[in-house]
């Protein structure tokens, strides 16, 4: 059982972040079925060095699954899929250190991230689990799985994987070095609805409200630690060591990509998806790199069969 000190009940959440009153509604509007619209438990788990974590736990009797989100998201990016997987699995979406309502921290190595998943599965009292990640994410459940494959059921990465087309990244990176979160959740809404004017205005909205945070002084900003820099070179070599880590599961794989990404390819999708002992690989259409939020109802029908052919 989960130690209830370590739990924030729902009626005490943090005030800030997407306002989960909308979801049910965006999430019928995205295909997503489900019958609980309650929001999550927020939970507050130790981990790594003392870090303080903030997690989403979604509820539900079947086996445990935590979801992993990718750099500059935050937990909530899982709340259409975590909201329809509900009971079928225990989903719980994890804000990786300096992201979202996580505490701040000095060490942001991709080494940190893997220990902070141990003492979460600890602090939970999981001894396996389903371990989902998106993008960075991706690449921090692989490594975990590498340094303690005893604990997986299942490894689940979305769009990323060796052969990553890193070049394909830089419209999104442009767009975080252009606009300033300073001016406001509005109009951050506003910047991306030029960008895409045939976007969601709405499901914009949520997702930038997710990703961004209001200090004490009143001050917008994105909900990441903007102290810290990227060494990309660096990160890319370990993506591509992600291969052998596959290679060494016992452990099913699924390597899902978005069918309109042009980040993580068909070609790279098979091929890594090959290094597994038994893994497999899907394309989710009508969605891009972010597979959780373009096609939430298709990555949640591609999850449930996924699981169901394991034993």
């Amino acid at each position: 059982m989960t130690d209830r000190s370590s739990i924030v009940e729902g009626g005490h959440r943090p005030t800030q972040g997407a306002d989960f009153a909308m979801l049910p509604a965006l999430a019928r509007r995205l295909g997503v079925s489900f019958e609980d619209t309650r929001p999550p438990r927020h939970l507050s788990l130790r981990g790594a060095g003392g870090v303080r974590l903030h997690a989403l736990d979604w509820g539900g009797e079947g086996p445990p699954s935590l979801f992993l989100h990718g750099g500059r998201l935050t937990a909530q990016t899982w709340d259409y899929v975590c909201l329809g997987l509900r009971g079928p699995v225990r989903a719980v979406a994890l804000d990786l250190r300096g992201h979202g309502d996580s505490g701040r921290a000095e060490d942001y190595s991709l080494e940190a991230h893997v220990a902070d998943i141990g003492a979460v599965l600890d602090a939970l009292a999981w001894p396996k689990v389903h371990l989902i990640g998106m993008s960075y994410g991706g690449l921090i459940a692989a490594h975990f799985a590498a340094a303690a494959p005893h604990r997986l059921l299942s490894l689940v990465t979305v769009d990323v994987g060796p052969g990553v087309a890193f070049e394909a990244t830089a419209r999104m990176r442009g767009f975080f070095q252009r606009v300033h979160p300073g001016a406001g959740v509005d109009a951050m809404v506003e910047a991306t609805m030029q960008i895409s004017p045939s976007s969601d205005r709405e499901r914009v909205a949520y997702r930038m409200a997710a990703m961004m945070r209001r200090s004490g002084s009143g001050d917008w900003d994105w909900a990441r630690d903007g102290q810290r820099s990227t060494d990309y070179p660096a990160l890319l070599a370990k993506v591509e060591e992600m291969a052998m880590t596959a290679g060494r599961l016992a452990a099913t794989g699924l390597v899902v990509r978005g069918g309109r990404s042009e980040i993580f390819s068909e070609e790279a999708a098979a091929r890594f998806a090959a290094r597994f002992a038994n893994g497999e690989w899907i394309a989710i259409p009508d969605a891009g790199h972010n597979v959780q939020e373009d096609n939430p109802a298709g990555l949640i029908a591609a999850l449930s069969r996924f699981w169901s052919q394991r034993p």
